[in-house]
């Protein structure tokens, strides 16, 4: 029988006490270190319940994706429908449509015109790509990329179609591509997280830190946001009077007690949380370098555009992109605001297209030119498409468009694709597949095999089920592989 004893009750509370001291000086320590996602520098069988990854020989070792929020209109991008013209201003046929639903900011409108693009189509390269001319600079990289135009979601609101195309759900709480990757594969390097997250843009829909999140994978898989001002990553720099040698000694203690604690609860986080404070460390060095670009040429912010200068465009994360592929982070994820074109969009897509066009079109030539594109996979799309009737009135030259889950168009480049290659067809109004869809299922099955994965044995034991990102859907489409 263990009888109190009035010491050890001092003791506890005194090291209760201790901690609690600890943590309100660490709390901006704390803010960073959840963020991290470093997880060793292979995957855990154990801990991840897959077994040894990769599954196979992948092509790709990384991931740049560069995702479009807002959803981009393929009709005035990328797929052609010379034949909307004929149909200027009369309504989509019933056979069309289908009765498929609507938004509620269309689906009270009396009429639907037909709204064909204003702007003019031309085939590029001897992969003969149809690409319109607000994107000259993509189109000069028209054979290094695949032409996705079928994919499709069941989403049509933007909030659920963010969260399925990056988690494979449309509700939120489950983990984002780039943490499946992180929880499978690993880091490639102990300086950095493997999973990196950054944002551009301005305006339209709300991106949620939860879109780079782990959801039920323990948290060291999530993705670490970097900043566009002050410190790249938060509470990078040590506090006022806290030397790297200080420092240095703190985490040394902290350690030990997180040790104890571990022995004592068993809690897996607590682990997680050692790592992370070792990561946080480590990027005091690597992260400030990283985002040092005083050793690029002045040839390269040239061929990524003069915006790349600038702290927070869409042009600097494509270069900082490639310094973290260079460096070998598994995921790179890129966000860029601006694309809910509801009204006005021949304005509106032009600046947001002059955004883009040049600085992804870099980054494509940048890895080739390097001997990195063949093991790094580039993709770029938003989480639906646009509609080909519409919004609003309809004049010459304005309209707008309204989301359209049926049918969208996405590309992807090197990590073992097929380039120069047109994957799909839809219908002459661009508003439903014809030939060879593509579900969000299998663009990520099709991704995951890119990287040396089997989407269906990828797997996490939640809540006494095994989760997958594809979820018990998915299909690789062989024909996109080279």
């Amino acid at each position: 029988m263990n009888i109190p004893h009035p010491l050890n009750d001092h003791l506890a509370i005194a090291r209760r006490g201790f901690l609690n001291r600890s943590a309100a000086g660490l709390a901006a320590l704390s803010t960073l270190l959840e963020q991290d996602g470093f997880s060793g520098t292979t995957a855990d069988p154990e801990s991840s319940g897959t077994g040894t990854l990769p599954h196979f020989a992948g092509k790709a070792k990384r991931v740049i994706y560069l995702f479009q929020s807002g959803a981009p209109s393929q009709l005035d991008l990328f797929d052609y429908k010379p034949q909307l013209a004929k149909q200027h201003n009369k309504d989509l046929p019933d056979s069309i449509r289908k009765g498929q639903r609507l938004t509620g900011m269309t689906s009270k409108q009396e009429r639907f015109p037909v709204a064909p693009s204003t702007f003019a189509f031309k085939q590029h390269g001897k992969s003969g790509h149809w690409l319109s001319e607000v994107i000259p600079e993509t189109a000069s990289i028209a054979d290094r990329i695949t032409v996705l135009k079928t994919v499709h979601t069941e989403a049509i609101n933007h909030d659920p179609a963010i969260t399925f195309i990056q988690t494979g759900a449309q509700l939120a709480g489950r983990p984002s591509f780039g943490s499946w990757l992180s929880y499978g594969l690993g880091s490639l390097n102990k300086d950095l997280p493997a999973f990196v997250a950054m944002v551009s843009g301005s305006g339209g829909q709300p991106l949620y830190d939860r879109l780079w999140g782990s959801g039920f994978l323990p948290s060291r898989y999530q993705g670490v946001k970097f900043l566009a001002t002050g410190d790249p990553v938060l509470y990078l720099s040590n506090p006022p009077g806290v030397d790297e040698g200080t420092r240095r000694r703190f985490l040394d203690d902290l350690e030990k007690l997180n040790r104890q604690k571990e022995e004592e609860f068993g809690d897996p986080e607590t682990s997680t949380r050692i790592a992370q404070y070792e990561m946080a460390y480590r990027m005091q060095s690597s992260v400030p370098e990283l985002t040092d670009l005083s050793d690029e040429p002045d040839s390269v912010f040239e061929l990524y555009g003069e915006d790349s200068r600038e702290s927070g465009t869409f042009a600097r994360n494509c270069l900082l992109a490639r310094r973290l592929a260079e460096r070998d982070v598994r995921f790179i994820q890129l966000f860029h605001r601006g694309w809910d074109h509801h009204t006005r969009l021949p304005r509106s897509i032009q600046r947001q297209a002059k955004d883009v066009d040049q600085a992804q079109a870099a980054l494509v030539q940048d890895l080739k030119q390097r001997g990195m594109l063949e093991d790094t996979l580039v993709l770029w799309g938003g989480e639906f498409g646009r509609g080909p009737y519409s919004q609003g009135v309809l004049t010459e030259d304005n309209y707008g468009r309204d989301h359209h889950p049926r049918c969208f168009t996405i590309w992807m480049a090197g990590g073992g694709s097929k380039p120069g290659m047109t994957y799909g067809e839809s219908d002459d109004f661009g508003y439903n597949v014809t030939a060879d869809p593509v579900h969000i299922h299998d663009l990520h099955a099709t991704m995951l095999h890119l990287l040396g994965i089997d989407h269906t044995k990828l797997t996490f034991q939640f809540q006494g089920r095994d989760f997958r990102l594809t979820d018990v859907h998915g299909k690789v489409i062989d024909s996109l592989l080279a």
